[in-house]
């Protein structure tokens, strides 16, 4: 089929002489005798030759050990990455002397005043609270977990842990305690670090009887350290300063390439999480990568990514310090006291990577602000759900032509972005760049044919040193086996549902499993919601198709919330059918359209297609759904009453 025309180019690629990019450029010229003129000649090579294209990051950037050969295997599931080296990521993200005086950390929380750490405080208290943990018995293979906010303290004991061999895990304290204990007690861990409160705007918010449920949950747990955050202590527990009141050596355990970092884990919308397990290596080479050859973080740099300590972008984003940048931590509520809150917060602090979500550049679009803008800045990076198109618009009208808008797409399975963009790609409006450097990523077609200009699963057909080492408590990987490689024997699927063009780019549509397929016409969530959420009275929106057994056009189903005091009247149904028809098909204007109070999303900010889904076939809400792992779970039985209530209709 032919391709479309190409969409607007909004930043064509620029030289990447200056950048991170380009000294991993020049040494590849001077040292391996390589030359490429273009990023798409780079990345072609980083896929045919990956054993050359991993051990050029590793010795690029000055990994701290040996390796004798990149890749044992390179059998998916199961490839085997540096056999036989030994690392540990914590010994890469605290620097030497020469950084001592640089800035790490600049934390500024709505519950304690502002903290600033430099490289030489970090390592001091990293080193402080390394032998805290080893007088309470803390070593090699430990679980140590945190309830604990977006603080330099988080980071601090998390490298401690890394730096002996322990592995990590946390949860954000506005998690419920069963959430928690889903969780966390899947490890069995013998460390917990908590906070009994936290401030989120101008509301103080009192856990500690979910605090309370939480220890009792975790048996396994022989000590508790309370962080001084809140006003409300943590009972019974040891006090931070104490933890770090001795110091001790820095040093780091070298582990082997896979040894566990620390555990993420699956939204658990439904059932128990998936605990993914994340290896030393892999995150540190990965992540060197990330960076560098993607976000251009340099020495001095500074990054703004609000995140709490449940999503897997805290994991990717603090890796800033292997390249020597600063972090800027946002604590607490990101929209108070207003919308501006967090551009006047990277313009104060002078940040050069701005990171955000798609949802929070449209309500900017939507309020009508205007970001000023500061010299420093020169990437805007946005993840967590596609990109519309007329937020492309918004960035470049009110932060100028130069800026590089870097939509990236990953997740927490692989703790990064395989498709995203930088400095030497074009930008196109609606677009992400393309696939990462040593990434092969395609679109399949149902007989696993890639496709190119049509959409198809997206997948991996080659192993990423970040892939997961495996799921915990899943010794022969069987969990592991049927979460991507199910349907694809030896290609990784991920799960979502993509476009990529013959220039390289793509856009990714939505869920493949929530894909809308209306007499054979297929398309992504997203794009209805380009459409509806483009509405001036529409705050939020959630469609679901459910499909006739019999292979019928089934039902399709739009819930709307809308602005406080708009009215879902015949007028704006009308409208809202007459922009689906429009600018997508006639097949794909909804059955019903109905007004719900909020669209609930897990705590990591997606939309709940499938659960809701799944309510409106009849399966009751506390089999679907678990409250504490949802924002706005309240709402959900709206959208089986406005089902229920009124039946589907055609519009």
């Amino acid at each position: 089929m032919s391709a479309p025309d190409a969409p607007t180019l909004m930043r064509p690629p620029s030289s990447p002489d200056g950048t991170g990019l380009g000294a991993f450029r020049e040494y590849l010229s001077s040292s391996r005798g390589l030359e490429f003129d273009d990023f798409r000649a780079l990345w072609r090579w980083s896929v045919d030759e990956p054993e050359a294209f991993w051990g050029s990051i590793w010795d690029h950037f000055g990994v701290v050990g040996t390796y004798d050969r990149v890749l044992g295997s390179s059998e998916m599931p199961g490839a085997e990455w540096f056999p036989g080296a030994r690392v540990n990521y914590a010994e890469h993200m605290l620097g030497t002397a020469e950084d001592t005086d640089r800035t790490a950390i600049i934390a500024r929380s709505q519950s304690r005043e502002p903290v600033e750490l430099t490289y030489g405080e970090l390592r001091d208290q990293v080193a402080r609270a390394r032998a805290g943990l080893v007088r309470l018995g803390v070593g090699e293979g430990d679980r140590v977990v945190g309830y604990l906010p977006h603080v330099p303290e988080t980071i601090v004991v998390f490298l401690a842990a890394a730096s002996l061999g322990a592995i990590w895990a946390a949860c954000a304290p506005e998690f419920g305690a069963r959430s928690v204990v889903d969780r966390l007690g899947q490890l069995e861990p013998t460390v917990l670090l908590a906070v009994a409160s936290y401030r989120y705007g101008t509301k103080d918010v009192d856990q500690r009887d979910e605090l309370a449920t939480i220890r009792a949950g975790l048996p396994s747990v022989r000590h508790v350290i309370a962080l001084d955050y809140g006003p409300h202590p943590v009972p019974d527990a040891m006090a931070w300063d104490d933890l770090l009141a001795e110091s001790g050596p820095l040093e780091f355990a070298p582990v082997p390439f896979e040894h566990p970092l620390y555990v993420l884990f699956s939204s658990g919308t439904t059932g128990l999480p998936k605990a993914i397990v994340h290896g030393h290596g892999g995150i540190l080479l990965e992540h060197l990568r990330l960076f560098a050859l993607h976000f251009d973080i340099r020495p001095g740099d500074r990054t703004l990514w609000f995140t709490t300590t449940a999503w897997a972008m805290w994991n990717i984003t603090i890796s800033v310090l292997l390249h020597r940048g600063a972090i800027v931590l946002l604590d607490g509520n990101p929209l108070w006291p207003d919308l501006e809150a967090q551009w006047r917060l990277a313009a104060e602090t002078g940040v050069t990577l701005l990171g955000t979500s798609p949802g929070y550049l449209m309500a900017c679009r939507k309020a009508g602000v205007v970001p000023q803008r500061w010299p420093e800045l020169r990437q805007v990076g946005t993840t967590g759900a596609p990109l519309p198109p007329e937020a492309f618009d918004w960035v470049y009208e009110h932060l100028g032509p130069d800026l590089v808008l870097n939509p990236f797409s990953g997740g927490t399975d692989v703790c990064s972005g395989f498709v995203g963009g930088g400095t030497w790609q074009p930008v196109y409006r609606g677009e992400m760049s393309g696939p990462g450097l040593g990434h092969d990523v395609a679109a399949f077609d149902e007989d696993g044919n890639p496709v190119v200009e049509q959409l198809g699963e997206l997948v991996v057909r080659a192993p990423m040193p970040s892939m997961p080492v495996g799921f915990w408590n899943d010794p022969d990987g069987e969990r592991y086996r049927e979460a991507y490689f199910d349907v694809y024997p030896g290609i990784w699927r991920h799960g979502d549902w993509v476009r990529f063009t013959e220039r390289g780019s793509c856009v990714i549509t939505g869920r493949s499993d929530a894909t809308l397929n209306r007499g054979g016409v297929r398309l992504g969530t997203a794009e209805f919601y380009d459409v509806v959420e483009d509405m001036p009275e529409v705050t939020d929106s959630l469609v679901v198709h459910l499909e006739d057994d019999d292979g019928g056009s089934g039902e399709l189903l739009l819930f709307v919330a809308l602005e406080a005091g708009a009215a879902l009247d015949d007028d704006l149904r009308s409208r809202i059918a007459a922009g689906l028809r429009r600018n997508l098909s006639p097949r794909h204007v909804p059955d019903l359209i109905a007004a719900v109070p909020a669209v609930p999303r897990t705590l990591t900010g997606k939309k709940l297609e499938r659960p809701i889904k799944q309510v409106l076939r009849g399966r009751p809400v506390e089999e679907v759904i678990s409250p504490d792992a949802v924002a706005g779970a309240d709402a959900v039985p709206a959208f089986r009453d406005a089902y229920q209530v009124a039946p589907p209709r055609e519009q």
